[in-house]
């Protein structure tokens, strides 16, 4: 067996029990999550995803969605679809 360290991180309790929650669903614990994103760190030389600040317009559709401004409610997916066609 290789020799290992140990990395502590502190989280926000709610991020904690729900990523734990997902990993449990894939069969990982969070020690092989933090290996597999180690690994993958190392494999692509950067983060394993894009990184990226919303831009204006995107920042303010967010705010509007908080706020509960702009937003459309639909009957049901078929009326959704039928508006988008």
């Amino acid at each position: 067996m290789s020799k290992t360290e140990m990395i502590r991180a502190r989280v926000e309790p709610d991020l904690k029990q729900a990523a734990e929650s997902v990993l449990k669903k894939l069969g990982l614990t969070p020690t092989e999550a933090i290996t597999l994103f180690y690994k993958q760190v190392t494999l692509k030389q950067g983060l394993p995803f894009a990184v990226e600040l919303p831009n204006a317009e995107t920042r303010a559709a967010m705010q509007d969605a908080i706020d509960g401004r702009n937003l459309t409610e639909w009957e049901d997916l078929e009326a959704l679809k039928a508006a988008n066609r």
